[in-house]
């Protein structure tokens, strides 16, 4: 597990956090170092992994994302491999933010992290709104800041507001932005980059307001 940490910003920050990819894309993938490196710069401790799924393509082996609840292990694994110091936020991007949703309750009772940071929550399957994946977060209880585009095909604005959530979540909506945050700049007047960075501003100053 140790050899698939991807590590950045700095050792001694207040707030580490733990990112796990989405269930097409690799750690690396463009979107996850953008967002990583965002999230550093404003002075996370910024940890991103791979489940083995992922991990194995690396050797030519190809193989399909299995089912989301089936990673939750694996999520935990790399959790107690990282033994981080300080408070823990988990989450990651789209699936990988999803299957951090899923553990989340158990590990903040036990007081082994502090919040959940999920970047484009995959709400639903895309074109099948009717297909909701958000039974667990009515009754989420870790603090937990979902970062989400505009027009997300796996759930928009128009959509997700109509939805029964924990009042433990907040929702950082991003004009314009597609599942991977992206906008259409001509359109929105913002640049991925600038989406980033509301990202990671506002995701330090939630944080912040974490209990000690």
């Amino acid at each position: 597990m140790l050899d698939r940490f991807l590590l950045q910003g700095p050792e001694d920050a207040r707030f580490t956090i733990l990112l796990a990819h989405g269930a097409g894309a690799p750690m690396d993938s463009a979107s996850m170092t953008a967002a990583a490196e965002a999230l550093a710069d404003v002075g996370f401790r910024v940890i991103r992994f791979e489940f083995a799924y992922m991990a194995a393509r690396r050797s030519g082996i190809r193989k399909p994302p299995p089912r989301a609840e089936t990673l939750n292990p694996e999520y935990e694994a790399a959790i107690a491999a990282l033994g981080a110091r300080g408070p823990l936020i988990i989450g990651g991007k789209s699936m990988g933010g999803r299957v951090a949703s899923m553990v989340a309750d158990d590990l903040h009772d036990k007081g082994k992290i502090a919040g959940l940071l999920c970047l484009g929550y995959p709400f639903h399957p895309p074109g099948q709104p009717g297909k909701l994946r958000t039974g667990h977060l009515k009754r989420l209880a870790t603090p937990a800041l979902i970062c989400q585009g505009t027009r997300d095909e796996f759930g928009t604005r128009d959509e997700v507001p109509g939805y029964d959530l924990s009042d433990r979540i907040e929702i950082l909506w991003l004009e314009d932005g597609d599942h991977d945050l992206k906008p259409r700049k001509k359109i929105s007047g913002f640049s991925t980059a600038d989406h980033l960075a509301t990202v990671a501003k506002t995701a330090k100053a939630w944080a912040e307001r974490m209990p000690a």
